[in-house]
């Protein structure tokens, strides 16, 4: 007769239990292209939260959860979502700073603070809600 102990445990493969290792070069590629992708759409949204002032920052936001919460589904973890966040944060933040010419790409309204402040808590909204590593099969359920 088998116990339940830590032996039995170890058996199944809790996903806590499991060592970290490193992605795939393919895996690694879809996390960099999403990364890409995250700072493309930041930097169109930032183009179009200012030309439609209403309707320009709801589709800026939308289109930032669409790729934040698509990179979530696609790559099955929560990283595929943070990863076009980092790099939608990223070019938004470069985006902010004023060039020496003292060009500048957003003013100093409201519309801008909303989509700054925004498309960060999107990112986390769908990066919270992205799928985390959860054991699968019918031995999944703890024992009562």
């Amino acid at each position: 007769m088998k116990t339940a102990g830590p032996q039995r445990r170890s058996e199944q493969g809790g996903g806590l239990a499991q060592p970290l290792t490193m992605p795939s070069a393919g895996r690694a590629a879809a996390y960099v292209g999403l990364f890409l992708l995250g700072a493309v759409v930041g930097a169109a949204g930032a183009l179009v939260q200012s030309a439609l002032i209403p309707a320009g920052l709801l589709l800026a936001l939308l289109g930032a959860a669409g790729t934040f919460l698509g990179g979530a589904h696609a790559m099955g973890t929560r990283a595929g979502a943070v990863a076009p966040a980092a790099g939608w944060m990223i070019s938004v933040i470069l985006l902010t700073a004023t060039r020496p010419e003292g060009d500048f790409l957003f003013g100093a309204g409201a519309v801008s603070y909303l989509f700054l402040l925004g498309g960060m808590a999107v990112a986390v909204m769908c990066a919270t809600l992205g799928h985390g590593r959860q054991p699968k099969g019918p031995g999944a359920r703890l024992a009562k």
